[in-house]
């Protein structure tokens, strides 16, 4: 008997309004929408969406506004994360879906933690990768905001576009290898790939000047956001060299009632869905059973 591979995610296009989003989407049941975040799309959770299938869930990955296949938005405005958060409602209605659980990593734990806070109707379990409350972001200090030298840089316009696309996007290609432990990495290509299209390197790097200043680097300023009700399940990994472990493990008091897990990943990057899939799919289903 020969063994049979699990099936792929179907991706396709949905319209909401005017706007259009790309998505990867497989099996049936309680729903869970897993958000990506920069420089990457959907297929960043290539082997979380068949896990949770085989689960019994309905498992939905969209491309976040301005990056993979998804519309751009025209403004700054549209890449700010409450507006993020409700274009992922629109989404869910267009979708036909009340109540989810979400699972965000980088940008896309962000968008999470404030849908989790906005929309807590809508939300009925959060996971949170590599990136934390944004209040705990803000609060984590000076070892948080040197790691994050490289914002400061993408907020000026034309300045990371012309280093990045230098030598046919091998100023970009250098910039995410340095936060990779890989020696092959074809996620990387991927990325390069993506962002190497007319005009998406200029829309991605909107998620960074929508959402920070060059204020932010000098000043404490917390988002005001309600607290987060749900159970919810932070995931920090040892060998990311852009998150401190204080910002996720601070999330902790932005979580109402106790419902806060943390887990820590050893020697592994930034890019937890692929680098640790296993530990993650092992995580997610693990939490996603508790009572």
């Amino acid at each position: 008997m020969t063994a049979t591979s699990p099936p792929e995610p179907t991706e396709r296009q949905v319209v909401v309004g005017s706007f259009g989003w790309n998505l990867g989407e497989i099996g049936e049941g309680s729903p869970v929408v897993l958000l990506h975040g920069w420089p990457d799309a959907w297929r960043l959770w290539r082997y979380q969406l068949p896990a949770l299938a085989a689960s019994g869930r309905r498992a939905i990955a969209p491309d976040l506004p301005g990056l993979g296949r998804s519309a751009r938005p025209g403004s700054l405005d549209g890449y700010r994360l409450d507006r993020v958060a409700a274009a992922v409602l629109e989404l869910l209605d267009a979708l036909g879906i009340e109540r989810c659980a979400v699972v965000g990593h980088d940008w896309g734990a962000a968008v999470a933690w404030v849908l989790a806070a906005l929309a807590p109707d809508r939300i009925e379990r959060l996971v949170a990768v590599s990136v934390g409350h944004p209040g705990a972001f803000a609060g984590a200090g000076s070892a948080q905001r040197q790691r994050s030298w490289y914002v400061l840089w993408f907020l000026f316009p034309g300045v990371a576009e012309t280093v990045l696309s230098a030598g046919s996007f091998g100023g970009l290609r250098r910039f995410l290898a340095a936060a990779s432990n890989q020696v092959e990495d074809a996620d990387l290509e991927r990325q390069v790939a993506d962002l190497s299209r007319p005009g998406a390197l200029a829309a991605s790097l909107s998620w960074y000047r929508a959402n920070f200043s060059p204020e932010t680097f000098l000043v404490d300023e917390r988002p005001a956001l309600p607290p987060v009700r749900c159970p919810t399940m932070g995931i920090w990994s040892s060998g990311d060299v852009a998150l401190t472990e204080q910002q996720m493990t601070g999330s902790a008091r932005f979580v109402e009632g106790g419902r806060w897990r943390y887990e820590r990943l050893e020697d592994v990057d930034h890019w937890i869905p692929v680098r640790a899939a296993q530990s993650l799919n092992e995580l997610l289903l693990d939490f996603f059973s508790e009572g």
